[in-house]
């Protein structure tokens, strides 16, 4: 069975720090490409930032930029995100998402369920 099980969400004050971790199972972890996804309340889906399976390549969305850190281990299966200075705006639920690419196409993509972020004095 194919799991992505998020942990790390909580209520932060501005400027806070917060590590996210999502915990992969059930798929060969070291050939998926990793995202992390968020859903700020009331909103659509914003891509926050990737890491490929084959160099580590990351990326990142403009606004996170320069304060958060995508990162993985393969030997512990685990994606995470280390999110410094965070703003209000950052206030949202973050999904972790797995995708194998064959080519350009996705051959297949898996979700986790989700953990709240809460940015607030």
């Amino acid at each position: 069975e194919v799991q992505l099980v998020e942990s790390g969400g909580a209520l932060v004050q501005p400027g806070g720090s917060l590590r996210l971790s999502c915990a992969a199972s059930g798929f060969t972890f070291s050939n998926y490409d990793m995202s992390w996804v968020r859903q700020a309340p009331g909103k659509g889906l914003e891509w926050v930032a990737i890491i490929n399976a084959g160099h580590g390549t990351t990326t990142y969305a403009d606004s996170v930029k320069g304060r958060f850190t995508i990162s993985r281990d393969n030997t512990k299966n685990t994606l995470y995100l280390q999110m410094n200075n965070l703003k209000p705006e950052d206030t949202a639920v973050y999904y972790c998402n797995a995708k194998l690419f064959s080519g350009l196409v996705v051959q297949r993509e898996y979700w986790g369920q989700g953990t709240q972020v809460t940015v607030s004095s």
